[in-house]
């Protein structure tokens, strides 16, 4: 059976029969249940894929080298580390599950259907295209329907992005998950499952996928570095081979370069800065759902917000009350009230409830008998006595119905017009006699922007951060919230988004679809940006997902908050600017160790070729190279609690910059390191074993000197640095005086020797801090 094969929807006229029990079965057959296919791939299969990539293959390298070396803790150590790794990567993928988890759950568990000629409550996931179904106050739509008969306020924000229930009656159709605020209706089905809006809405969150910026740098970092090391190891190997060292000379030579080549602390360090930024942003109100968008605050350079619940607050308030003339607003408001249902879930009535109990006065017509909103109509009354006992009728609705049943007015209906065309909701208001009622005033509703919403896209700009306002509802109310909180700039004509599309070409992109979001943002991420999305509802899940730094604002709906990877847990959006500069600091302090990292790995390797063809022989064993790695990686993590200055700019990772950054500053390194072996080779005539403990020395004073000239873009004396920073440096150094002094898996080395070494680093620090200004200046590393 093919969807044309489907009835049509019932004549109003005629009772609607619905489907028999076979016919259902057939067509469950045939499209499957009203429910989303749980397709998540195994556990042991994604747990598998976590160590089988190329910075887990370096980890697993290291093990195995610690392992043939003997280092049974060292290699236990960077196995732990593997694991962590692995499992932090499996939660983050977890989210899109934990997205499509309460999508299921928003979704109606039954439904009343009408089937073999009778209504019956069935599971929700039984519906079927065809079957009859009735939606009642306060009931979520199953699915995708048709109405055939009765009238309903629905509630379709989650889906459409529209803040206003809308009224629907027999041929209009509604979508799975729209909330029935009114009214009673019976519908047809038209589309169960996947195929329905909703279902649409889910699968795009399943399939949404980003590489974060964070991975991109990780793997191009150990690209960069596993090829410089290659070529230098073969290097090496060839002229060890053509000295004719012994082959038992040689392997402990490769294992000491393929240890030097390897960060191996580097993933486990933009973890721990990603976790100490997040606890930073949750004392302010934000919860990071995954550690990469803490970085990707720090590169956000395009803001894709939401309008409704987002820039505004989701709750339709009186805007403008204009009182025609012998009235005043405040007994507009009045008279409106008594005309509205009291208690209910017509937004509508209790907007007006509320600005209405705010001009109260005494002399209040007192309330007879209450008619609600009826949609044939399109209009509520009531009738009220007044102070002086006389009777009257208050009609209150659309501007049109009203107007038939008053006296004309002049100017009513130009301002009517123009209130319309500002993007308002009207509504008119009339009172008298039952034939003799006059025009009182029109109302205009809206939901207006949050009070703090000029002021973050004045403060975003600031910061570099372009905000573009993306909502399902219509151009000129989008137009009117747009210019309300600062965004000034076209609005994108209705249909597809164009193709190339930049954030700069419009400034509003409205009646917009979930799949429109979602193609928004890649549409941009293809462009080279980097994009934060805002949003609070399901329909904005797709796109939270896709998004580099997908944000859920405090009264967002569980869907929006799994799909997204921060979450505003205060009123107000002052925590995406938050966001921005606390990722900002965390993106200074994990480019300070990337680059610290890249300085060490070439220093090390270059440095092995330097010590033989000085001395012909290896400088560093592989037990000294695992005690540079250990202490001197794992205790640089202390970068993750320094004190930096954020960038007044979006940041962006320039690996190629940061690895050329990296070799010119190595080479510095190299040199003083080259400096003080020379010294301890021909001046002090120094025996091989101490001469390998001054190499060691060397490199740990050298590293440190390095890693304070580099903390801070501009002087190091800038910012003062953290103390877990200066107690780190402290306990290196100390470890590899006691070690060198003490004779402690190493040959002794005198004091002096080890004091003027020292001294010399101290000097160097003070050269590196000056010579790194034009580098850094040149290669834009801010």
């Amino acid at each position: 059976m093919s969807g044309a094969d489907l009835p049509m929807p019932a004549s109003p006229s005629a009772p609607p029969a619905g489907l028999t029990g076979e016919e259902a079965r057939l067509r469950l057959r045939q499209f499957g249940r009203n429910a989303m296919p749980d397709t998540a791939e195994q556990p042991w299969r994604r747990a598998l894929g976590k160590f089988w990539a190329p910075v887990p293959w370096m980890l697993e390298a290291a093990v195995v080298l610690q392992v043939v070396l003997g280092h049974d803790t060292e290699a236990a150590i960077i196995a732990a580390l593997l694991v962590f790794n692995a499992a932090l990567g499996l939660f983050q993928e977890g989210r899109a599950q934990a997205t499509l988890a309460a999508l299921k759950s928003r979704l109606a568990l039954t439904a009343s259907v009408r089937r073999d000629g009778a209504w019956m409550s069935l599971p929700a996931d039984e519906l079927v295209p065809g079957d009859v179904v009735k939606l009642s106050l306060g009931g979520v739509v199953a699915a995708d329907v048709t109405l055939i008969e009765g009238d309903v306020l629905l509630d379709q924000s989650m889906l459409t992005g529209e803040s206003v229930p809308v009224e629907a009656g027999a041929g209009a159709r509604t979508f799975a998950g729209a909330l029935v605020r009114r009214g009673e209706a019976v519908a047809e089905v038209t589309a169960t499952g996947t195929r329905t809006k909703f279902g649409r809405t889910a699968e795009l969150v399943r399939t949404a996928h980003v590489v974060s910026s964070q991975q991109k740098a990780v793997l191009r970092v150990v690209r960069n570095l596993a090829g410089f090391s290659g070529v230098v190891i073969v290097l090496l190997v060839g002229y060890a081979y053509a000295l004719k060292l012994p082959l038992a000379e040689i392997v402990p030579l490769v294992l000491t370069a393929v240890l030097a080549s390897i960060p191996v602390a580097l993933p486990a360090t933009f973890t721990l800065a990603a976790a100490l930024g997040a606890r930073a942003l949750a004392r302010r109100g934000v919860l990071p759902t995954r550690l990469s968008a803490v970085d990707e605050a720090a590169t956000m350079d395009v803001l894709c917000s939401d309008k409704t619940g987002t820039l505004t607050r989701n709750a339709l308030s009186v805007t403008t009350v204009h009182a025609m003339p012998g009235s005043d607003a405040a007994r507009v408001l009045t008279l409106a009230a008594l005309a509205s249902s009291d208690g209910g879930q017509d937004p509508v009535d209790a907007a007006i409830r509320v600005a209405a109990r705010a001009q109260a006065g005494a002399g209040a017509p007192a309330l007879i008998a209450f008619t609600p909103f009826d949609p044939a109509t399109k209009m509520a009354e009531a009738t009220v006595a007044d102070s002086g006992g006389e009777t009257l009728r208050v009609v209150k609705g659309a501007f049109a119905v009203v107007a038939r049943l008053a006296r004309p007015s002049p100017g009513a209906e130009a301002a009517a017009e123009d209130l319309a065309a500002k993007g308002f909701r009207v509504l008119a208001v009339a009172a008298g006699a039952p034939a003799g009622m006059s025009l009182v005033g029109l109302i205009a509703l809206s939901d207006p922007p949050r009070q703090d919403s000029a002021a973050l896209v004045s403060e975003l700009l600031g910061l570099g951060v372009r905000t573009v306002m993306v909502t399902g509802d219509g151009a000129t109310t989008a137009a009117i919230v747009a210019r309300a909180v600062g965004l000034d700039g076209a609005v994108c004509p209705p249909g597809p988004i164009p193709e190339g599309v930049r954030p700069g070409t419009f400034a509003v992109f409205a009646g917009v679809l979930p799949e429109d979001k979602y193609k928004l943002v890649k549409a941009f991420q293809a462009g080279g940006h980097t994009v934060g999305m805002c949003g609070d509802g399901a329909n904005d899940a797709p796109a939270l997902r896709q998004a580099q730094m997908g944000i859920a604002v405090s009264t967002a709906t569980d869907v929006a908050k799994s799909a997204a990877g921060m979450v505003l847990t205060e009123p107000g959006l002052g925590g995406i600017v938050a966001a921005v500069k606390e990722g900002r600091i965390t993106f200074q302090r994990i480019l300070t160790y990337t680059l610290n990292s890249i300085i060490k790995k070439i220093v090390g390797v270059l440095f092995l070729i330097v010590g033989l063809l000085m001395t012909g022989h290896a400088v560093l064993t592989p037990l000294l190279m695992v005690i540079l790695m250990i202490a001197g990686d794992f205790l640089a993590m202390s970068l993750t609690t320094d004190n930096v200055r954020p960038s007044v700019a979006p940041n962006a990772w320039r690996i190629g910059n940061l690895t050329i950054a990296g070799a010119v500053i190595g080479l510095c390194q190299l040199a003083f390191c080259t400096g003080v072996l020379a010294t301890g080779a021909f001046v002090l005539r120094l025996e091989a074993a101490p001469l390998r403990t001054l190499a060691f020395i060397a490199m740990v004073f050298g590293s440190q000197a390095a890693l304070y000239a580099i903390r801070q873009r501009r002087r190091s004396w800038g910012t003062r640095p953290s103390l877990w920073l200066v107690a780190s440096s402290v306990a290196d150094v100390a470890i590899g005086v006691v070690l060198a002094v003490g004779g402690i898996l190493m040959a002794p080395l005198p004091a002096p020797v080890v004091g003027a070494t020292l001294g010399a680093a101290v000097v160097f620090a003070a050269v590196l801090d000056v010579a790194k200004l034009p580098v850094f200046a040149r290669l834009r590393i801010m």
